[in-house]
């Protein structure tokens, strides 16, 4: 959704062109540390496959370290080691609820805060309270924002692909809102509920789409903002309110989720305005923006294939054409065939883990320790009952419920390697006295 206007203000008319200047690894995209190396490369197009082929490839990519690579990722030793600190300090105060209780979810707090453990910690928490006190998972199961249309007619905005990297593009002309309207259309405050039901549903069910496009971990998104004759004038009492709001919202609950935003046709009254707007961005989300005037192409194609840019941004995407070019929610994530492999791969990743448990937690007699739900869903029951316009809400659930198992099993190995230490200190203790 909306990150609205971006960073560091030009003192001359010359353009921010990218560079590639080596960055700390802590600065780099949150997705850099999952990528395998040794991922094949080869593309598929799954709207040229037949069902079959399908299959096909999804046993081979279950078979490989693309798999792993794409569900499991790979971490980061010292970021893992963070990680770790800080889940054990929130397990140790009973204070991380189990549905957040999750590397990657943590690993986005941890870098928004420079890996300070404390702020990460206090940061957390507070995302954790306002999602109680807004009542986040209610807005996403009940809200309904029946005036979307008649909303991105007076304020064009929505997904459009993909960047080259395989992230979700998400595309605002700014420049085109008209706030009148838009305060006739909605509220402010049903608005931000629906901002926050795109949030929702960009880590629940974009990012694994694009995933599985992409054959590599994808947890952000790239955004473009086209500010035309936006100025001082354009910032009124009502936009500013929307525009703290969501910036709140995006930066303290759901921060690192900003791979990269281009503001584009920035003229002389935007960078004006922009040095106002500076002061309500955090330093980190301000690192990812570039400003850029009417000469953007350049750094704007590095970043994003022209075929997934519109024409009326210098790109070779003609659908908009028919005027709804930001109102199809364009991407991996309204694809049928991903949508049913993402399923598909889901139950053979719950399977591949399934096998790593069972090899792992067995003691001398067979038994298990415990075991992960298995998926119910069929093919035939999806095709029946699931959305072509997102992943089904039981195949979510499932999931869900198989992550809450698959935690209650590492616990208890938690717990057994605990004992096994305090055992082995025992031993040492009685060797030593012995000697």
């Amino acid at each position: 959704m909306s990150n609205w206007f971006g960073n560091k203000s030009s003192k001359s008319s010359k353009e921010i062109q990218p560079t590639r200047k080596r960055v700390p690894s802590l600065n780099l995209p949150l997705e850099s540390h999952w990528h395998h190396p040794d991922i094949e490369r080869k593309k598929l197009s799954l709207s040229k496959m037949s069902l079959k082929s399908v299959q096909e490839s999804l046993t081979k990519i279950s078979r490989s370290n693309t798999f792993k690579g794409i569900f499991q990722s790979v971490h980061d030793p010292n970021e893992e080691e963070v990680v770790q600190l800080l889940r054990n300090q929130l397990i140790s105060e009973g204070r991380l609820p189990e549905k957040y209780d999750d590397y990657h979810t943590l690993l986005r707090f941890l870098r928004m805060r420079a890996f300070n453990v404390p702020k990460a910690k206090e940061m957390f928490l507070n995302m954790v309270k306002w999602r109680e006190d807004f009542g986040v998972d209610a807005i996403v199961k009940d809200f309904k924002f029946e005036e979307l249309e008649a909303v991105k007619r007076c304020y064009p905005q929505g997904f459009h692909g993909v960047d080259r990297y395989g992230r979700p593009l998400y595309i605002e002309r700014i420049g085109l809102v008209n706030l009148n309207s838009l305060l006739q259309a909605t509220s402010i405050d049903r608005y931000i509920k629906y901002h926050i039901t795109e949030q929702e549903k960009t880590l629940k069910y974009r990012y694994p789409a694009c995933s599985l496009a992409a054959k590599k971990h994808i947890a952000s998104t790239t955004s473009v903002l086209d500010v035309k004759g936006v100025g001082l004038s354009n910032f009124s009492k009502p936009a500013r309110e929307l525009f703290i709001e969501i910036q709140k919202i995006d930066s303290n609950y759901y921060p690192e989720t900003l791979n990269q935003l281009f503001i584009i046709n920035a003229g002389s009254g935007f960078r004006a305005l922009w040095r106002v707007l500076k002061a309500f961005l955090e330093a980190r989300t301000l690192s990812k923006i570039q400003v850029l005037g009417t000469n953007y192409h350049t750094a704007l194609f590095e970043a994003i294939d022209p075929k997934n840019i519109p024409e009326f941004l210098g790109g070779t995407c003609t659908c908009s054409a028919n005027e709804r070019c930001l109102m199809q929610d364009k991407g991996p994530w309204t694809n049928p065939e991903i949508n049913h492999l993402l399923e598909e791969v889901f139950h053979k990743g719950k399977k591949f883990i399934e096998e790593r448990i069972s090899e792992e937690t067995s003691d001398p007699s067979g038994r298990h320790l415990n075991g992960a739900r298995t998926l119910k869903m069929t093919a035939e029951e999806y095709e029946a009952n699931g959305s072509s316009r997102g992943i089904s809400l039981n195949i979510i659930n499932e999931i869900e419920g198989w992550l809450k198992d698959t935690n209650e099993i590492l616990q208890k190995l938690l717990l057994k390697q605990e004992e096994m230490s305090t055992f082995v200190e025992d031993l040492k203790k009685l060797a030593s006295e012995a000697m």
